[in-house]
């Protein structure tokens, strides 16, 4: 047995310049994150839905069935190419922004504290990362599409003055207004590496090539030259030409690009200009920072902060190099994924011992200036990898590696001990340092591979959806259940009300208790002081496991219990320890009170 102890003290910063510099808002570090991926949210308006024209769609082409077998072809799907995935990225289902305002209710019933929206720019693609401008969401995602577009066709998209407000935008404030009355916040995807291939000036530069007032924004290798038979070339995000890329210079993005994405967070962060940001989104999350120089986030942060001092920002940022990112002067957090592949490793793959596991994430804590650690996205899925679930059915795999139906990845539901390990993955997400993450539908049931099965369409219990029971390969596969998980609903609400009912789960400092490797069990606090805590007690094993909990560092009224807040039972206290029995992938929440905020 391996017995870890640490003093409260050990948990502090080091009080280094870095550590000093950085900020972060308060409310960051008590909120439950949830990340909306618009288009397959909710469709609350079926008569603003997506037109083929659009989209390009080929003849037969219409809105897809919302609760259909997500692998089964339709005949226009067909008509594409034999592959599955030849036609699904030409799928529209119609989310838009009534139905995530129809759908607040939900959020608050899970405990959502603050949401996440994907790309709601106008653009092409059903993802939004392709934006076709930044200063109107898209048209598809409010009541009057071909409204829209006949405002944004008489502005000049160079000159803020000359812009106005399309139905989709008015209605997007109102979503930011509904959200706010709610006590909750929102912030939404910034993507400023690269645009669209509809993008305004990138359509007047393939026009016009070197006569182009725009020929110096983007990363141009070479103009149109009949005469010498050169081809129009520029650089794509990662070899994309769909996403072309900015110019960069000197460590920025050039002054006229700089200038027109700092006027469309203006538009954003302060809609009607008065100086008061409370119309406005709360913060931003940032589509790939790395790949535009530290030189112009510094700047746009800087504007960001001057706007608004308590909005957030967090960078979308995959390895231990998060570190570098996150400061005074740049982000406010990022994306949490080591978090993630640590939790993989150990709780999926079985592939650590519960002390190498602590081991990793006290290295990630310690990277970042005490604060940050507290508002770090700790997320398991998102939009870019597969599902929890699916994760959770097919161990053994780097995470985000190999993660589609054709490297072997299995597309089935998950069954009943597939689920007991995410709760209790979902357990551990919502009680260690940092803000707990939820990609829409985790908490519903929700399972698929790597993009784009990462995207269906969100399950809702109101709906009947049809089993899944086609395979993408033509392979044979069990009929899946597709509808609402109740119980698993529940279970994600339980863990809401025990995060949001005791502020040392929200920035209570770390302590590990115990850690028992060859029981592969774990215990630790969260701790405020000595008397406002919370023991987390964790059982990875597949065996009933007595845990032996030491209380010398905490103070306990009657010094005879404890309550676990999962089951809302008491465990008695035996000397100065705790002795709870945990079955088998399974946890406890231990406090010395109900409520602790």
């Amino acid at each position: 047995m391996l017995t870890e102890q640490v003093d409260f003290k050990t948990e502090r910063g080091n009080g280094s310049p870095t550590e000093r510099s950085y900020q972060t808002p308060e409310w960051a570090k008590h909120v439950i994150w949830y990340q909306i991926f618009p288009e397959r949210f909710r469709n609350g308006d079926p008569s603003n839905d997506p037109a083929a024209d659009r989209i390009c769609g080929p003849d037969g082409w219409k809105v897809s069935p919302w609760t259909s077998d997500w692998y089964d072809r339709t005949d226009w799907e067909k008509s594409l190419g034999d592959r599955f995935l030849d036609g699904v990225y030409h799928r529209r289902y119609g989310g838009d922004l009534q139905g995530i305002i129809d759908k607040l209710d939900y959020l608050q019933e899970l405990g959502v504290g603050a949401i996440y929206l994907n790309p709601v720019f106008d653009a092409v693609s059903l993802h939004k990362y392709d934006s076709s401008c930044y200063h109107h969401v898209d048209r598809f995602f409010g009541p009057d599409p071909k409204g829209d577009v006949r405002i944004m066709e008489r502005e000049d998209p160079l000159d803020p003055e000359t812009w106005q407000w399309t139905s989709a935008d008015r209605l997007f404030l109102e979503l930011i207004e509904e959200v706010h009355d709610r006590g909750l916040k929102i912030i939404i995807d910034g993507v400023f590496n690269h645009t669209g291939t509809d993008f305004w000036a990138f359509r007047d530069l393939t026009e016009n090539q070197r006569e182009s007032p725009y020929s110096n924004w983007y990363a141009v290798k070479s103009f149109k030259d009949p005469d010498s038979d050169t081809e129009f070339d520029y650089a794509g995000w990662w070899g994309h030409k769909a996403l072309p890329e900015w110019k960069e210079v000197d460590n920025t993005l050039i002054q006229p690009v700089r200038q027109h994405i700092f006027d469309i967070t203006r538009r954003w962060m302060d809609p009607d200009g008065d100086g008061d940001p409370s119309d406005g989104v709360d913060g931003w999350r940032l589509d790939v920072p790395e790949e535009v120089g530290k030189g112009f986030w510094r700047e746009w942060n800087a504007l960001v902060r001057d706007i608004n001092p308590q909005a957030y920002t967090v960078g979308e940022i995959w390895s231990d190099k998060s570190k570098e990112w996150v400061s005074g002067d740049l982000f406010n957090a990022a994306m949490n994924y080591p978090f993630a592949k640590a939790v993989q490793k150990y709780m999926i793959d079985r592939a650590l011992s519960p002390s190498e596991f602590l081991n990793i994430l006290k290295k990630g804590r310690k990277s970042f200036p005490e604060e940050a650690s507290f508002v770090m996205q700790n997320l398991m899925d998102s939009h870019d990898t597969p599902r929890l679930a699916s994760m959770i059915v097919n161990p053994g795999r780097k995470y985000n590696e190999g993660g589609r139906p054709e490297m072997g990845f299995d597309v089935r539901k998950p069954d009943t001990g597939e689920r007991r390990i995410q709760k209790l993955i979902a357990l551990f997400q919502y009680t260690y340092v940092g803000a707990p993450m939820i990609y829409y539908g985790t908490e519903a049931g929700m399972w698929g591979a790597g993009d784009p099965d990462d995207r269906k369409p969100m399950v809702w219990p109101e709906y009947d959806y049809e089993p899944e029971k086609m395979h993408p390969m033509g392979k044979e596969r069990p009929a899946d259940d597709n509808n609402f998980d109740f119980k698993l609903f529940k279970w994600y609400q339980k863990l809401g009300e025990i995060r949001n009912e005791h502020l040392a789960l929200q920035n209570g400092a770390f302590q590990p208790l115990n850690v028992e490797d060859d029981k592969d069990t774990f215990a630790f606090a969260r701790v405020l002081n000595h008397q406002k805590f919370a023991i987390i007690a964790l059982n990875r094993s597949d065996k009933s496991q007595n845990m032996r909990i030491p209380l010398d560092e905490f103070e306990i009224p009657d010094k005879k219990h404890l309550e676990n807040l999962l089951t809302d039972t008491r465990v008695e206290i035996e000397g100065e320890y705790v002795v709870i029995n945990l079955p088998p992938i399974s946890g406890a929440v231990l406090s010395p009170e109900q409520d602790q905020k």
